[in-house]
């Protein structure tokens, strides 16, 4: 895969050693997108992955007097790019999703406490930051829209650092083993070693079939009925509806909050108790988060006479049914100790939390009862 960089590249590198800011601007931005992706899966956070991405724009614009032009420019950024990442890792807790983080709660107690929201796996923007489809490389063995599912990420994240890089700049990326080590400055035995463990324990915890496989196999046509349907669902507080379209080990988490619901009658139990108790009036709107169909839910609030943002909501299917919902709340957990999360949705929005899973996404801060 190791080309040598473009005869306009090179000229870009020349221009941008002799101090030209707008020449280094036109040679990172065609890879800007797909190293912000990159950083995403290395972290798991579009917030870290926007601190690692301008953290390695500023290194290599400071090497660039190193690159010798012996590797692609692409196979360069990437190094150090993923260098960053490792850097960032060893000063963090790593971010996982709430099934991840402890057992399934009962049901019968509501929602649970939040954990600092820094533990948490966030939601991706795929169609916002114009992430493509298909193969990054020939070599590469997992598309890039699978590489930034909900389920891929959490696996990632369970890795060591250097499984973890190992694993996306060979399998994602399309990467050579002798590019990988010298990236890593390790060797090709290691990264061929690290990569066989970092298969097995991503190959365990994957489903047997990704979401672009199930929602080729559904269809636009019939996936936008299925979505349909549970839209109006919430919309009337149709209960039934809603259980009868989740499968039976279903699961459904509400970050920052660490309690999540396992198997559809647990969770049936909790939405009845809770969210469609018929307390709140609720109003979804589609979107996609991580290649993923996703739904914003926006709740009713009587003083602003207006839908105001609550949760974005990563649908995972399994056929036809819904196997996870990953609520992403944009609600405060600033809470005073005499309040309880079973109202949460009548607390403040969270501006980071808004931001991270509304605002990314193009969503409205706002619907209005005419919708």
């Amino acid at each position: 895969m190791a080309t040598t960089p473009t005869t306009q590249e090179q000229e870009l590198v020349e221009a941008a050693r002799d101090g030209d800011e707008s020449a280094y601007r036109d040679l990172l931005e065609p890879y800007r997108r797909e190293l912000h992706a990159h950083c995403y899966r290395m972290l798991g956070s579009v917030h870290d992955a926007e601190d690692a991405l301008q953290d390695a724009s500023l290194r290599a614009w400071r090497g660039l007097a190193k690159f010798e032009g012996r590797s692609s420019l692409r196979s360069w950024l990437y190094t150090i790019a993923t260098n960053t990442c490792l850097n960032q890792i060893a000063r963090r807790p790593k971010r996982v999703l709430p099934v991840d983080y402890g057992p399934a709660a009962d049901p019968h107690g509501g929602p649970g406490e939040p954990v600092i929201e820094s533990v948490w796996v966030e939601p991706y923007p795929d169609e916002t930051l114009g992430l493509e489809d298909g193969l990054a490389a020939p070599e590469a063995r997992y598309e890039q829209r699978e590489s930034v599912e909900l389920a891929f990420i959490a696996a990632l994240q369970l890795l060591p650092p250097n499984q973890r890089a190992v694993l996306i700049l060979r399998e994602v990326l399309g990467f050579s083993a002798q590019e990988v080590s010298e990236s890593l400055d390790t060797s090709v035995a290691s990264v061929n070693s690290a990569l066989q463990r970092a298969r097995k324990t991503v190959d365990d915890r994957l489903p047997e079939q990704s979401q672009q496989a199930t929602l080729r196999a559904l269809g636009d046509d019939e996936l936008s009925e299925i979505v349909e349907r549970y839209v109006e669902a919430w919309e009337q507080n149709d209960f039934e509806t809603v259980v009868e379209m989740l499968a039976e080990d279903a699961t459904f988490a509400m970050p920052p909050l660490a309690s999540w619901f396992g198997g559809k009658d647990e969770i049936a139990m909790f939405l009845e108790g809770w969210p469609m108790s018929g307390s709140w009036r609720w109003r979804p709107i589609r979107a996609t988060a991580n290649g993923q169909p996703a739904l914003a839910f926006y709740a009713w609030d009587d003083d602003e006479q207006a839908y105001l943002p609550f949760a974005l909501n990563v649908l995972t299917f399994r056929g036809r049914l819904i196997s996870d919902v990953v609520a992403f709340v944009a609600r405060t957990i600033d809470l005073p100790p005499t309040h309880s999360y079973a109202r949460w949705v009548d607390e403040e929005i969270d501006p980071a939390r808004l931001n991270a899973s509304f605002e990314r996404f193009g969503l409205p801060g706002r619907l209005e009862e005419s919708r």
